[in-house]
């Protein structure tokens, strides 16, 4: 008989442990930053491209797959390229990694003369990249803002 509040006691330790556990395990994910865009280099075969490299931080305790890159590319103020690529690398805790880019140029909104001109003449451009990145933590997808400005130099 001693038995049945033994394990009522043990039934209500054992439901506000789970609680807790679950509560704990509800954590907030800080967003991943994109520190650099490096290595810009044109490819100008029969699509126009900018091939270049992505340098980001996650700064979570946590690892993650970064899952899709969505971006519009604005040199000197005019949408020029949109980055829409489906990835699945991994993302370390706490660190940097690097994700290659495939930027395919718009040349009719830049215009197109204008567009070798600058890339011709190798002048640093004002490139604006605003959209965002999609970063799996554990399953759940969590979408993060990307809007970072930079000067870059386009190499051939």
């Amino acid at each position: 008989m001693k038995i049945i509040p033994v394990l009522r006691s043990l039934k209500l330790s054992l439901t506000l442990f789970l609680v807790a556990l679950l509560l704990s395990s509800c954590a907030t994910y800080e967003a991943v930053e994109l520190r650099q865009i490096k290595s810009v280099v044109a490819d100008v075969s029969d699509h126009p491209m900018l091939k270049a490299e992505a340098l980001f931080y996650n700064p979570n305790k946590q690892q993650g797959k970064l899952k899709s890159i969505h971006v519009d590319v604005y040199v000197e103020g005019k949408k020029a390229a949109t980055i829409d690529q489906r990835l699945k690398i991994k993302v370390p805790a706490k660190g940097e990694f690097s994700v290659p880019l495939e930027i395919k140029l718009n040349l009719k909104e830049q215009g197109l003369m204008n567009t070798v001109l600058s890339v011709l003449g190798a002048k640093k451009m004002k490139m604006h990249y605003k959209g965002y990145v999609v970063v799996g933590y554990h399953g759940l997808p969590v979408r993060v803002a990307v809007d970072h400005e930079e000067s870059v130099r386009i190499k051939f």
